[in-house]
C-alpha cells in the first residue's frame, strides 16, 4: 500500500472525526479536503462514508453506559422503550429519502461550490437559532421528547442530504428551533447518528463492493482508527463546551470558511475539484 495514500487516509479520518458531531458539516470538510489532497475518485466517496463508522464507535463508547441500560431495560422499562422508539422514528425519514434521492444528490450536489454556499446559509441559520433559544425551550432533556418531537428532528435531519448542511448541524440547530434545549438537541443528535451513519456506511460498502478489494483494507483501517480517536476527543470536548457556551462561534466559522472557498474558486487561487 502506498504510504502517501495511507497518510491521506489518516488526514481524512482526522477531519471526519473532528467535524462529524460539530455543526460544521463533516461531508463538506471531507469534500474540500479530498479536493486539496486529490482524493476524489469513486472509491474515495465510499471511503468518506465508511469512515463515519469510526466516529460513531467513538460516540457509542462515550455513551456506552446509557446504551447498555437502554438495551437491558427494553423488556420492562417505559423510559427505555420510549427512548428507543423515538430514535427509530427519527431514523426512518432519512432512510426513505436517502433511498429515493441519494444517487441524484451525489451526482449533482457533491461539489465545493455547493458546499461553500450551504456553509454560509447554515451559519446564518445558527445565528438565528441562537437568538431564539433563550425563550423557545420547552424540552429540557432527551427523555422528555415526544414521538412527534423525534419525527420532526428526523425530518430536519433529511436537510443534511445536501452536502455542507451538516447532519449534526441540522439535527442540533433544527432541534433547538423546534423547542429542544441545546443539551437535549445535541445528545439526541448523537444518538440518532448511531443508526443513521452505521446504516449509511454498511449500505455504501455493500452497494459499491465491486470497487473494493482486500488490498483496500489498510486504507479503510487507517481512516477508521484516526476517525475514532479524533471523534472521541471531539465529543468529550463538545459535551463540556455546550454546558457553558453557545454555537455562535461555529456559525461565524461556517460563514468565513464558505466565503474563503467561494473567493478562492472565483479568483482561481485554488482549483477545487468537482
Amino acid at each position: 500500500m502506498d504510504i502517501t495514500l495511507l497518510v491521506k487516509a489518516a488526514v481524512m479520518g482526522i477531519v471526519e472525526g473532528l467535524t462529524e458531531f460539530l455543526p460544521i458539516s463533516s461531508t463538506g470538510h471531507l469534500i474540500l479536503t479530498g479536493s486539496l489532497l486529490d482524493f476524489t475518485d469513486e472509491k474515495s466517496k465510499v471511503f468518506d462514508i465508511a469512515i463515519q463508522t469510526g466516529a460513531i464507535f467513538a460516540v457509542m463508547w462515550v455513551y456506552w453506559q446509557r446504551l447498555r441500560e437502554t438495551a437491558a431495560g427494553l423488556g420492562h422499562s417505559a423510559k427505555a422503550q420510549r427512548f428507543t422508539l423515538n430514535v427509530a422514528i427519527a431514523f426512518v425519514p432519512a432512510v426513505l429519502l436517502g433511498l429515493l434521492f441519494g444517487k441524484a444528490i451525489k451526482a449533482h450536489l457533491f461539489t465545493p461550490v455547493v458546499v461553500a454556499s450551504t456553509f454560509i446559509l447554515g451559519g446564518l441559520v445558527i445565528l438565528w437559532a441562537e437568538r431564539r433559544q433563550a425563550t423557545a425551550v420547552r424540552v429540557e432533556r432527551v427523555d422528555d421528547m415526544s414521538a412527534l418531537d423525534a419525527l420532526k428532528v428526523g425530518l430536519v435531519q433529511c436537510l443534511a442530504m445536501v452536502p455542507g448542511t451538516s447532519r449534526s448541524g441540522a439535527t442540533i440547530i433544527g432541534g433547538m428551533l423546534l423547542g429542544l434545549s441545546r443539551q437535549a438537541a445535541t445528545e439526541f443528535s448523537f444518538y440518532l447518528a448511531m443508526p443513521t451513519l452505521i446504516g449509511a456506511g454498511v449500505y455504501s460498502l455493500y452497494k459499491e463492493r465491486a470497487l473494493l478489494s482486500a488490498a483496500d483494507l489498510p486504507l479503510f483501517a487507517v481512516g477508521l482508527v484516526f476517525s475514532f480517536i479524533a471523534a472521541w476527543l471531539c465529543v468529550r470536548w463538545l459535551l463540556r463546551y455546550i454546558s457553558t457556551h453557545d454555537f455562535v462561534p461555529f456559525a461565524w466559522y461556517r460563514i468565513a470558511f464558505g466565503i474563503v472557498v467561494l473567493l478562492t474558486a472565483w479568483r482561481g487561487w485554488v482549483v477545487w475539484a468537482e
